[in-house]
């Protein structure tokens, strides 16, 4: 199998760090440059979006995005990430859910300071995304006493948002007010697969 991918991208971390989990093996890495404007031809001839993750399969099937391709992994491991039935299936599904939309939000922002001319920034859009966030933090403080020691798409997905915001937003201290959540994400972003595919910090 091979991914292509961004180390900086939350999305793609996701994936690895659930391949981690699964005990899969080695990923091959194919590097691209996602952008809004400026496409990654490279990816479009996979995936016409041209976002990351994209994943080829080793029969050559073509995967996107996050949560169908960390639904195969787990369908090709022993499905540990995803409990078959009962409440917590939907519990899994719904943290990942929030998680993403939390990643989705600020990744929104980072397009927006980054990708686009400083002229045409739009600060109302800005908070807009940001308050996503922030909501989103809300929620998560009020679940993390549940967390235990779950190790599935849920909490995967929520340490790969945390680590995001860490990486690329750490003005907005979400520690300060989330007390519960920081004192779970501490071992968890401590986990083998979290520490191993952790954003470069230069």
């Amino acid at each position: 199998m091979k991914i292509y991918y961004s180390a900086t991208s939350p999305f793609v971390r996701k994936c690895l760090v659930a391949a981690q989990e699964l005990g899969l093996g080695k990923i091959e890495l194919v590097p691209a440059t996602p952008h809004p404007v400026d496409r990654d031809r490279a990816v479009i001839a996979h995936n016409p979006l041209g976002k990351i993750p994209t994943l080829i399969a080793d029969d050559g099937t073509v995967l996107y995005d996050s949560r169908v391709i960390c639904d195969y992994l787990n369908s090709l491991g022993d499905g540990r990430l995803v409990p078959a039935r009962g409440a917590l299936r939907w519990t899994v599904y719904r943290d990942q859910a929030l998680a993403d939309g939390i990643m989705e939000a600020a990744v929104l922002v980072r397009y927006e300071t980054f990708a686009r001319p400083e002229s045409l920034c739009w600060q109302g859009w800005i908070d807009g995304q940001l308050d996503k966030v922030n909501c989103g933090i809300k929620e998560l403080e009020q679940r993390a006493g549940s967390f235990g020691e779950r190790v599935d798409l849920g909490t995967i997905a929520i340490g790969c948002a945390l680590g995001y915001l860490d990486f690329r937003f750490a003005s907005l201290g979400w520690r300060a007010a989330s007390s519960q959540l920081a004192a779970w994400f501490a071992p968890f972003g401590a986990r083998e697969s979290m520490a191993g595919t952790r954003p470069p910090t230069a």
